[in-house]
């Protein structure tokens, strides 16, 4: 997991867009830095990542978290590497990495005149004070996290289903809401006693307000693949590790342009013969009330 710098995360609120796409992009140029390095593994990794930006209690906590394979392809794809048992990459080194790189991101866009600021953050336009800013933020460490393998592809499975369609909160967490304010569930991670799970109430206002800043801009993309991942060559990379790592190739979707209704097609597990659709069958609509009878 990959944290945005606590400083830096305040300048997110009017460039929400631009500087969370900086995240995604210096975490996945992280990691195929030192993925590629034959000081640590030497190999080309496969990165899925899904973008956060809240943390317990709704707090601002933008970050991503990184589905990464024990291993890649080597260099010149002619084996496939596996990391040491229980150990991926070294953390400190990425943390600095990341930090580095992502600052760096961050004063280009500046230099190119991609990011303006406003209200209380109008100073930082002046260049003496971003260049300040950024001094402060190089001295705060960045939060890398690596936590311990999956426990199989299932594992994998429910994990990324619990956290790639987060919101800031479901229906299931809101306990109350009237008119003297919102109350809401939620999970006290510093807690020290059995009773992590808090009741939290806030005004109609600021509940909106905190709730708001959790809204990602239109058409961002919270999931992305990168490495071995990326869709352009996917399915080619995926085909050698398995052959390098003696897995039989799994029935997977191809492109097709025979059915412009559907972009995908599938293969038969057992003949891999191409699997043909007959037909289509339109979502359930909801039910009609009775017709009503005019009186004779």
């Amino acid at each position: 997991m990959f944290t945005l710098l606590a400083s830096i995360a305040e300048m997110a609120f009017q460039h929400k867009a631009l500087l969370y796409t900086t995240l995604f992009q210096s975490a996945a140029q992280t990691l195929t830095l030192i993925g590629r390095d034959p000081k640590h593994l030497g190999v080309r990794l496969g990165m899925t990542m899904v973008f956060h930006t809240r943390g317990s209690a709704l707090m601002q906590h933008p970050h991503v978290h990184c589905v990464v394979p024990g291993g890649g392809l080597r260099l010149d794809s002619e084996r496939w590497v596996s990391c040491r048992p229980g150990f991926f990459l070294p953390v400190q080194v990425l943390s600095r990495l990341f930090r580095r790189l992502y600052l760096e991101q961050l004063a280009a866009h500046y230099d190119h005149h991609d990011i303006q600021f406003y209200g209380q953050q109008s100073l930082l336009n002046e260049p003496e004070y971003f260049k300040q800013a950024v001094r402060v933020a190089r001295q705060q460490e960045s939060v890398v996290y690596a936590k311990r393998p999956f426990a199989g592809p299932e594992a994998v499975l429910n994990y990324l289903s619990r956290y790639t369609h987060w919101i800031a909160v479901s229906n299931s967490h809101l306990v109350v809401i009237n008119d003297q304010g919102v109350s809401f569930k939620w999970k006290d991670y510093r807690s020290r006693d059995h009773y992590r799970h808090k009741v939290m109430t806030l005004s109609v206002d600021e509940f909106i307000r905190i709730f708001l800043l959790h809204v990602l801009p239109s058409g961002f993309h919270r999931i992305r693949y990168y490495g071995l991942f990326t869709n352009a060559n996917r399915v080619e990379n995926l085909a050698k590790a398995r052959a390098k790592i003696g897995v039989s190739n799994l029935p997977v979707t191809k492109s097709t342009e025979d059915d412009p209704a559907s972009s995908m097609c599938y293969h038969c597990p057992k003949c891999d013969s191409v699997m043909v659709i007959t037909a289509y069958f339109e979502p359930r609509h909801p039910p009609r009330a009775p017709p009503i009878l005019e009186a004779a």
